[in-house]
């Protein structure tokens, strides 16, 4: 290998991504400059990406975007320090073209190799360009649609899609309603273009569970009302980009309440969409945050964007063999190692407040927690210290659609707390509820978070909490209640050593075998997500808890519905290829 002397200006790496459709070759130097990003797309005949065909049209092109790139950067291949390349995920066609060009050059220029994560590449290109720190990403594209911030050395999942993509959602409705491909177009922007004229917002479905979303429901529903031919494609058009925006945008706020960080940036090829970026934006002040959105040369797939990322992991000592450049096709995000992220955090904002939320109760009161789709206030009613729980109207949203939600979630909540209470689950009374304020005014549990108490008390006691936790999902479950948020957030360990369960915002009433794996998974991402030292003993003890209630063999049922819900699409565990 070559023996690097140059300063970071005079180094220079060569990234190419090849994941799905887009062919691109960037170069950029070690200091963050681009000195060139080209590309060439694949336009399928008809239909959505076909793998085979893109392979091949990224081998035709790869001779040609090299040159361009070269060309444009003023560099010869021979004043290339490394070569990058994405390794995942993506299509297995697409990213092998990529890959063996990769290898065909470093092993010729006997330079480094590094296999690049596709979704990290996105979220870094997007920190170089905005100069955003220690954000909370929504990264949101035709493959992937998920809520990332930075935990202990890895970019974790906080939210994400179940089952199809945000770019992929609005790229088959483009083409049920006969929008075509063309060249550097994505099908997104003509939904995007007709849904400024639309006036009437559809009724879809709105499935936000917890802090993962489902897209395929809302797709279907929007391509029946297309072939029944009784609403306005216009009208169509905006109403799938409201309920689908919004859902992203209440899942990304539900991410920044939960990790108190003070930047959102927002990346992918969906991210050129303004309705989106003005949502985020809202969200972002709201939460005293700065918003940030990466430049539209870098949104969708590109080169840059991997030559950077190949950067960072190669001045942090991570290189790729050629033994182990085999691509992945299900690498996840929170699977990889990121080392040169430094997440210094901003100073917090100061603490709780005083505000009158409330005409009707007209007292002062303490705002001491904004969450995601409702703020908490602490006051005295009727000589008692209460909670009054406050969904304030939402401005990113439709305004229809955000007092149809605010009113629905606000009369349900306090019947399914009811309902758990009757179950033997320990939740706070219900003294008040206020519905065209859409307010709840109920009992103040004096305690802590489990969320803070896991990471504090020895592991003996963790584990005792977690199958005291996995008994009450049990207890929960037994009588077809679905929490729809199952995070150790919304768990309060009372003074008397009593778990109290709140937030039932998201429930439902549901008996199905589905419903319970997904709440039940969606505790285990919690886990994963918040407490990853040590997550794996703690969910086997949630386990425990369920099972001892439900009995084992009922209980592996919903197990091993978790695992199907893992294997869908991205949740695939990596496997070499």
């Amino acid at each position: 290998m070559k023996n690097f002397q140059q300063s970071y200006n005079q180094a220079y790496c060569l990234g190419i991504e090849s994941t799905a459709d887009d062919f691109g070759v960037g170069i950029t130097s070690f200091n963050g400059e681009i000195l060139a990003n080209k590309f060439d797309s694949y336009i399928p005949s008809e239909g959505g990406i076909h793998p085979r065909e893109a392979a091949r049209h990224h081998s035709e092109v790869a001779d040609q975007v090299l040159k361009e790139a070269l060309d444009t950067a003023g560099v010869k291949t021979g004043d290339l320090s490394i070569i990058a390349f994405s390794q995942g995920p993506g299509l297995g066609p697409s990213l092998r073209t990529g890959a063996t060009v990769a290898r065909a050059l470093a092993s010729y220029l006997n330079i480094p190799l590094v296999g690049v994560n596709h979704s990290v590449a996105h979220i870094e290109i997007g920190k170089l360009k905005t100069r955003a720190v220690d954000p909370v990403t929504l990264y949101v594209s035709g493959g992937n649609t998920m809520v990332t911030a930075f935990e202990s050395a890895r970019y974790r999942v906080f939210g994400e899609t179940l089952d199809i993509a945000l770019g992929n959602c609005l790229d088959v409705f483009a083409r049920k309603a006969g929008f075509k491909h063309q060249k550097g177009v994505p099908l997104g922007s003509a939904v995007e273009k007709l849904a400024i004229k639309g006036k009437n917002l559809v009724s879809l479905p709105y499935l936000v569970k917890g802090m993962d979303l489902s897209l395929s429901g809302l797709l279907t529903s929007a391509t029946d009302q297309l072939l029944k031919g009784k609403c306005r494609l216009e009208d169509l058009c905006y109403s799938l980009q409201e309920y689908a925006f919004s859902m992203v945008a209440e899942v990304t706020e539900r991410a920044l309440a939960h990790t108190e960080k003070r930047e959102v940036l927002l990346t992918g090829g969906v991210a050129a969409n303004k309705r989106l970026q003005v949502m985020l934006a809202i969200i972002a002040k709201e939460h005293n945050a700065r918003f940030s959105v990466v430049p539209m040369e870098f949104a969708t797939d590109n080169g840059a964007m991997i030559a950077w990322t190949g950067v960072l992991a190669y001045t942090h000592g991570l290189v790729t063999s050629l033994d182990e450049s085999f691509v992945k096709l299900r690498w996840r995000v929170d699977k990889v190692d990121v080392p040169w992220v430094n997440s210094l955090k901003e100073e917090q904002q100061p603490g709780p407040t005083r505000s009158c939320c409330s005409s009707n109760l007209a007292m002062e009161q303490i705002l001491f927690r904004k969450g995601a789709e409702a703020s908490l206030y602490l006051t005295d009613w009727n000589a008692r210290k209460v909670v009054v729980k406050v969904r304030t109207p939402k401005e990113y949203r439709h305004e229809g659609l955000d007092k149809q939600i605010r009113s629905y979630r606000t009369v349900h909540e306090p019947q399914l707390m009811h309902e758990a209470k009757s179950a033997g689950v320990s939740t706070p009374l219900i003294y008040m509820v206020n519905i065209p304020e859409t307010s709840i005014t109920m009992e103040y549990i004096e305690g802590s978070q489990i969320k803070q108490l896991l990471n504090e008390v020895p592991q003996e006691e963790r584990r005792k909490l977690c199958f005291r936790i996995g008994e009450f999902i049990a207890k929960l479950h037994c009588c077809g209640l679905i929490h729809g948020d199952l995070t150790t957030s919304n768990m309060i360990l009372d003074k008397e050593g009593k778990i109290f369960v709140v937030d039932f915002g998201l429930g439902e009433k549901n008996i199905e075998l589905e419903a319970k794996g997904v709440d039940l998974h969606l505790m285990k991402r919690a886990l994963q997500s918040t407490h990853y030292q040590f997550w794996e003993e703690c969910f086997k003890a949630v386990q425990r808890g369920y099972s001892s209630v439900l009995g084992v063999e009922t209980a592996e049922k919903v197990y091993e519905k978790i695992r199907e819900i893992e294997k869908r699409g991205r949740y695939v565990e990596e496997r070499k290829q």
